[in-house]
């Protein structure tokens, strides 16, 4: 049976507000969740960017849910530290959190003045990264003189268990190649056929694991007050990759979507004001195979969401 979690957007909601978003999705009935980790919002009219680690530590305590968080290591983090981190989460919660790795956006990583490198290699960074962590939850002593520089790294806070590290990804190509390494697989919504196809591909690939999916999505009581949320938070982030990896700053997000209509918008977040038919279009996805669905309301209120989903949506689905 497919599970269904939130979505925590750290770049909209200060993190105590999204603190409180949590603990009510958990009464509400989700049963897991998901974050972001950002340096900066996708928009200014967004305003938010808070420091996702430290608010897992609150969230886990505070709720008896699982979380995940999708981390790009090698530039803005080291992978020895976010070994520390994954390592010092599971000791401390132990089977109730799990990192997705990928290769991230030039909107976070460009903070400590690097080069942003073509995105061949920020994949091969993003391997070896992966092979530190992974050697680091294992025991092992590390140094690498490669991509990534590691001397002489070792963790000694670590879980019994290792978390899961999944493999983020939006293109069919990286979801095969994520099969390779990873011990499941994100993505977000779009058109089915593709979905089915990413699904297909990392599986045929000897992909292993969950697949998860984040589902962009606006409800209010109005359907134009769901277009305008929509529209205000989330008309930024319909640009296709390799413009959503290369832009450096939240101003340049918004320069680039000054142009963009509700109708383009509504290619990448489902909107509706109907909760049946919020529950038909996740029905669809879980039909797909996904084993977990995070469902992530672009608005800056949650509790309105969290409220009529769990009275409306997550019943019917279950």
């Amino acid at each position: 049976m497919t599970e269904y979690g939130i979505h925590a957007s750290h770049e909209q909601i200060p993190p105590g507000a999204l603190l409180e978003a949590v603990v009510a999705a958990e009464h509400a009935g989700f049963s897991a969740a998901m974050c972001s980790d950002h340096f900066s919002p996708w928009s200014a009219r967004q305003g938010q960017s808070g420091f996702a680690w430290s608010w897992l530590g609150a969230a886990l305590q505070a709720t008896n849910l699982s979380f995940g968080v999708v981390n790009a290591p090698g530039q803005r983090y080291h992978p020895a530290i976010i070994a520390q981190a994954i390592g010092t989460l599971g000791s401390m919660f132990p089977g109730r959190f799990w990192t997705a790795l990928g290769t991230g956006e030039f909107s976070n990583e460009h903070i400590t003045g690097g080069k942003w490198p073509r995105k061949e290699v920020r994949n091969a960074r993003l391997r070896e990264s992966v092979d530190v962590i992974r050697d680091l939850l294992d025991g092992a002593e590390v140094s690498r003189d490669g991509l990534i520089t590691v001397d002489r790294a070792r963790l000694w806070t670590r879980p019994e268990t290792p978390p899961p590290l999944i493999g983020a990804a939006v293109s069919v190509e990286t979801a095969r190649w994520c099969a390779e390494w990873a011990d499941g697989l994100v993505t977000v919504n779009a058109p089915e056929p593709h979905l089915r196809e990413m699904i297909g591909a990392y599986r045929e690939a000897g992909g292993r694991g969950p697949v998860c999916l984040q589902v962009h999505l606006s409800w209010a009581p109005t359907e134009e007050e769901a277009e305008a949320i929509a529209y205000d938070q989330w008309r930024g982030n319909i640009f296709a990759p390799p413009v959503c990896w290369d832009l450096a700053t939240a101003e340049e997000f918004d320069v680039v979507a000054e142009n963009v209509t509700v109708e383009q918008v509504a290619r990448v977040v489902n909107i509706s004001a109907d909760p049946d038919r919020h529950t038909e279009l996740l029905r669809g996805y879980a039909g797909l195979g996904f084993d977990r669905i995070y469902l992530h309301h672009v608005g800056q209120d949650l509790m309105p969401f969290i409220e009529t989903f769990g009275a409306k949506v997550l019943p019917n689905l279950r």
